[in-house]
C-alpha cells in the first residue's frame, strides 16, 4: 500500500486527496530530516521509519476533527508531531481550522515557524509551557508522548472549549493511566487501536471536568 493509499484509508478520504496530502507531508519530512542534523527533532534511529513512526502515528488523531472546529491546540509540539501533520491535513481538508503549537524549546519553535512559513500553513507557535499559556478556548487539544493522562487532563482543561475534544496518543499503560486520571477527572472516552503500533491506543476524551 502506498503512502497516499495508507493515508486515505486512515482518514477516510479519497485517493486523490491522499496523494495531495502526502505530497505536502513529504515536504515536511524532508525538512525534518534536514534539520535533524543540528536539532534533535526525532530519534536518528527512527529516520528511516519516519512515515510509520511519526507521520501516520500523528495523522490518526485528525479523525476527531470536524468542519465546525476552528482551533486545534497541540501541547508539547516538539518537532511538529502531531501539530504540523495536523496543520497540513487541515490545510487540505478543513481550511477553516487553525492550529496552535505550544513548545518551550526555542530552537524547535524556530523550526516550527520556518516549516509553517515554507508550507504555507495556518499555524501560531507559542514559545512557552501549556500551564503558563493564557486559556485558548480550543476545539481540540492534542498531545503525543508528553505526560501521563492525569497531567494531560489538567493541561487540556485550561485550554478546552466546554464542547471540546482531547486527542491523545498513549502507550501500553493506557488503562492504568485512565484509571488514575478518573480519580481526579470525569470524562467520556473513545479508545481506538493505533494504526501504527499494536500496543498503543488513541484516546478521544469528551466532557472533561474535575471530579
Amino acid at each position: 500500500m502506498t503512502h497516499a493509499e495508507r493515508l486515505a484509508t486512515a482518514l477516510g478520504v479519497s485517493p486523490l486527496d491522499g496523494a495531495s496530502l502526502v505530497a505536502a507531508l513529504g515536504q515536511f519530512t524532508d525538512l525534518v530530516i534536514k534539520w535533524n542534523a543540528s536539532i534533535n527533532i526525532i530519534g536518528k534511529s527512527t529516520t528511516e521509519q519516519i512515515w510509520e513512526r511519526h507521520v501516520f502515528d500523528s495523522a490518526q488523531l485528525f479523525r476527531c476533527a470536524t468542519p465546525g472546529h476552528r482551533l486545534w491546540l497541540d501541547l508539547g509540539s516538539g518537532g511538529g508531531f502531531p501539530g504540523i501533520v495536523i496543520a497540513v491535513l487541515a490545510k487540505g481538508l478543513l481550511p477553516g481550522l487553525r492550529v496552535a503549537l505550544v513548545e518551550s524549546d526555542q530552537r524547535k519553535c524556530v523550526f516550527l515557524s520556518e516549516v509553517s512559513r515554507q508550507l504555507g500553513l495556518s499555524v501560531t507557535v507559542h514559545r512557552q509551557r501549556a500551564e503558563g499559556l493564557e486559556p485558548q478556548g480550543a476545539d481540540v487539544v492534542s498531545a503525543r508522548a508528553l505526560a501521563p493522562l492525569n497531567a494531560l487532563c489538567a493541561y487540556a482543561a485550561r485550554h478546552l472549549q466546554p464542547t471540546g475534544v482531547c486527542a491523545f496518543l498513549k502507550g501500553a499503560n493506557t488503562q492504568v493511566e485512565i484509571e488514575e486520571a478518573r480519580l481526579q477527572w470525569r470524562f467520556d472516552v473513545d479508545q481506538l487501536p493505533s494504526i501504527t503500533d499494536s500496543k498503543a491506543t488513541v484516546l478521544f476524551l469528551k466532557d472533561l471536568r474535575r471530579v
